[in-house]
């Protein structure tokens, strides 16, 4: 998927140089805008699932738990709240996935360049190996943009107490109360949980993405020897792809979703005056309290809803790419 415009040679004019970086500029607001509606369309698949899986997840250490599993927060938040009550707060999401993927995408094809141009000759395309590390990278950056959003999204993801006579609050009431009691550094609270998230599992993601085409092409080429390398795949093909992408995102690196979701569904004032929990210190208490089963809680429901989810993205996402090259 890196992106090759260094055919000239090694001592380029600047007249060549003007083309190119006119060309990468549009490369990357291409990246950009079809990744926010890839991003977006996936969203609005996997939404639900998240809400259970927020809700799961964010259950208080005593026993007994709230829910008995996936199928019982649903038919739970069902009758509380309705269908439309799992959709709550999908606002900032919409716009966190747009975020997500957009940068994901942006970041990626940027390493890559910056790999390629320092490592290889302009030629030769990146093994494997680089481009996991090239979607690691990409998931630290996303991490840095997607905490404050993610921090808003799993505060309105949680339902209120039974007992609780305080109204649900809105997005912006939830920003003002955050500023208010910690300041501009509390939107990063669970910044940790999100980085490893991200780093590992976008490595994971672009890996198992580039993995699979990579067979699938190398399979085509075997029955098809004038079969180019950058001839696109079936979109049965690329949704498969994109499916044990999704899924490898989600499963390796789960419990720090986990311990990133239990502290940010905190109580917004519950820790004003004391030192706020860690990443470290509230991955212990999970484990201590209920073990590897913890840390793994909900995440039956987050693979199956991101198989569909990742598979939408990257058929949208190579699709548009086709469309306008």
């Amino acid at each position: 998927m890196a992106m090759d415009t260094r055919d000239t040679p090694l001592l380029q004019t600047e007249p060549i140089a003007i083309p190119q970086t006119k060309q990468q500029a549009k490369q990357a607001a291409k990246d950009i805008a079809f990744g926010s509606i890839a991003g977006v369309a996936g969203k609005f698949v996997e939404y639900p699932f998240d809400t259970v899986k927020v809700r799961l997840q964010s259950q208080p250490d005593h026993l007994p738990l709230r829910y008995t599993g996936p199928l019982d927060c649903f038919r739970q938040s069902l009758r509380r709240d309705g269908f439309f009550g799992l959709y709550r707060g999908i606002s900032a999401p919409l716009f966190g996935a747009a975020l997500e993927t957009s940068s994901l995408f942006f970041s990626y094809r940027i390493a890559q360049d910056i790999l390629q141009a320092t490592l290889l000759p302009s030629t030769e395309p990146l093994p494997l190996t680089a481009l996991i590390g090239c979607g690691a990278m990409s998931g630290a950056f996303t991490s840095l943009l997607l905490t404050p959003i993610e921090l808003i999204k799993c505060k309105m993801q949680v339902p209120l107490e039974a007992h609780s006579s305080h109204p649900r609050p809105r997005p912006l009431t939830l920003i003002a109360s955050i500023y208010r009691h910690h300041g501009l550094i509390g939107f990063w609270h669970g910044q940790m949980g999100t980085l490893i998230r991200e780093m590992g599992g976008s490595a994971a993601w672009f890996g198992g993405y580039e993995s699979v085409t990579a067979a699938f092409k190398s399979m085509r080429q075997q029955g098809q020897a004038t079969m180019e390398d950058d001839a696109s795949l079936p979109i049965y093909q690329q949704m498969f792809a994109g499916a044990i992408a999704g899924m490898s995102y989600n499963f390796l690196f789960y419990p720090a979703d986990t311990i990133k979701s239990r502290m940010q569904t905190e109580e917004v004032g519950n820790l004003v005056g004391r030192e706020r929990r860690t990443f470290l210190f509230v991955g212990r208490a999970l484990w201590a309290q209920h073990g590897l089963k913890g840390m793994y809680r909900g995440c039956g429901i987050t693979c199956l809803r991101s198989a569909p989810s990742s598979a939408l993205i990257f058929s949208i996402y190579e699709g548009l790419k086709k469309a306008f090259p």
